[in-house]
């Protein structure tokens, strides 16, 4: 009895440690937001300000230039993430159900730039938009990065340990490809949908170094594009800076707490192959 009792104990700590590193960045940078300019890099470290300065976080959920970046950037995102998910999803049905001439040649040639790192060819892909003249637009913000090797190869797992039969039960009635993709498939893809769509959600919201190589337009600027301005706007006051972050944060935080369940079950189904 002795056993799994110090098992279970090791295991509590080692959650509570985890939780703790996971969590004290957060709760740090919420609680500086409540500190005054030059407290929050104060030496020696004080996680608690000296006094709590509630019209940080007042005024920057009042200022007119941060409510516009929350609110395209959110609009952004979610067409943004429903653009992926229609993309990526019949992709990979296609790579995953059907047999078609070069098929291992496109497969290769599709999930190629998961290796490659995103910095090596944002000059190339900044030359690409500008001929295109496709800056100071949303689409510049979404198109580029709609269709994702990681999502195709995540959804095509999923769709490769779905039941055969169930398809070919289909065809026979008379089903067509696409019939079979939107009334068999899409409605059993619940939780990879989640995993890929928080994901695409997550990379767009959290995006800095491209839409400031190609957004200049006060109206379309991005919150963490918006966020990078504070320093020099506002003098490097760093608690309005951490207000405005915590804020910045939240949507995302309560998106992944909303849907933590079906993250889990996603990751869970797609890697049973």
């Amino acid at each position: 009895m002795q056993k799994p009792t110090v098992t279970k104990v090791l295991s509590a700590v080692f959650m509570v440690v985890i939780a703790f590193t996971a969590l004290f960045p957060l709760a740090w940078m919420a609680i500086a937001g409540f500190k005054g300019r030059d407290e929050v890099l104060r030496s020696p470290f004080q996680f608690f300000p000296d006094v709590w300065r509630w019209q940080n976080y007042v005024e920057i959920a009042q200022d007119e230039a941060f409510s516009k970046a929350m609110v395209v950037t959110f609009a952004g995102a979610a067409i943004f993430t429903v653009c992926s998910l229609l993309v990526n999803s019949m992709a990979a049905y296609a790579f995953a159900r059907l047999d078609f001439v070069g098929k291992q040649f496109w497969w290769v040639y599709c999930i190629m730039p998961m290796f490659i790192p995103m910095m090596a060819i944002l000059l190339t892909s900044f030359v690409v938009v500008v001929e295109l003249g496709m800056l100071n637009t949303m689409a510049v913000l979404i198109i580029p990065g709609v269709a994702s090797s990681f999502q195709m190869f995540f959804l095509r797992q999923f769709y490769l340990n779905y039941p055969l039969a169930v398809e070919e039960a289909a065809l026979v009635d008379g089903a067509s490809r696409w019939k079979i993709y939107t009334t068999i498939f899409l409605p059993q893809s619940k939780a990879p949908f989640v995993v890929v769509g928080i994901a695409s959600f997550l990379a767009y919201w959290n995006s800095y170094v491209w839409p400031v190589l190609t957004i200049t337009d006060p109206d379309l600027m991005q919150i963490m594009q918006l966020l990078g301005t504070f320093r020099s706007d506002r003098g490097n006051d760093w608690g309005m800076l951490m207000a405005g972050s915590t804020l910045a944060a939240l949507p995302t935080i309560v998106l992944v707490l909303i849907f933590q369940r079906y993250i889990v079950n996603g990751v869970r189904i797609a890697g049973m192959k």
